[in-house]
């Protein structure tokens, strides 16, 4: 039966490439003192009786680089498409125009790019964490075939594996990290 042994290794590193995805999809939602529609992609309207991304309510544009536009389709949601992001924590202050709302992006300053940097921090320490629970699940998955009578040989090998695998995400992780905080802190 130990021979039959197989870990499946490929789901591994696809579950630690959806922490990545996430990840990324976080860093995109902090600001770095330039204007980008993804960093609206958090952001959930209350609209038809369901949280609704902004972009299925409006359109998203950057028409200049301290600036994003979001022209809302219904004229009922303008008001709660701007209640959500004045709500969202993303420090920005939204400005009416009929049905287009237009977003100024303020300059940073210091101590929000030193805040920014933290929050960065953080997001990537969730990957981390997610990383680890892919590698604990493959570990739990080589014991139990250990169990069942895998050879010492073979569990060392497979452990190595996930170990393996588990360093490589953990060291684009801390890269994207580095490469986010230089981002923010950029003047």
């Amino acid at each position: 039966m130990s021979d039959d042994f197989e870990l499946d290794t490929d789901d591994l590193k696809r579950r630690m490439d959806g922490a990545m995805t996430n990840l990324k999809t976080e860093f995109a939602s902090l600001r770095t003192g330039r204007a980008s529609a993804s960093m609206l992609e958090p952001v959930m309207v209350d609209a038809y009786g369901s949280q609704t991304p902004i972009n299925q309510v409006g359109t998203v544009n950057v028409p200049e680089p301290r600036m994003v536009t979001i022209n809302v389709w219904d004229k009922g949601l303008v008001g709660k498409v701007e209640k959500a992001i004045r709500e969202s924590g993303l420090g920005i202050n939204p400005q009416l125009n009929g049905t287009i709302i237009m977003l100024p992006i303020p300059e940073l300053n210091e101590e929000r790019r030193r805040e920014l940097t933290k929050v960065a921090g953080q997001y990537a320490e969730h990957a981390r964490v997610s990383i680890r629970n892919v590698r604990r699940d493959g570990m739990d998955q080589i014991k139990k075939a250990k169990s069942d009578g895998m050879s010492e040989d073979d569990q060392k090998f497979w452990e190595t594996e996930v170990q393996e695998l588990t360093d490589k995400m953990i060291k684009v992780v801390d890269d994207a990290l580095e490469t986010k905080q230089a981002e923010i802190m950029q003047v």
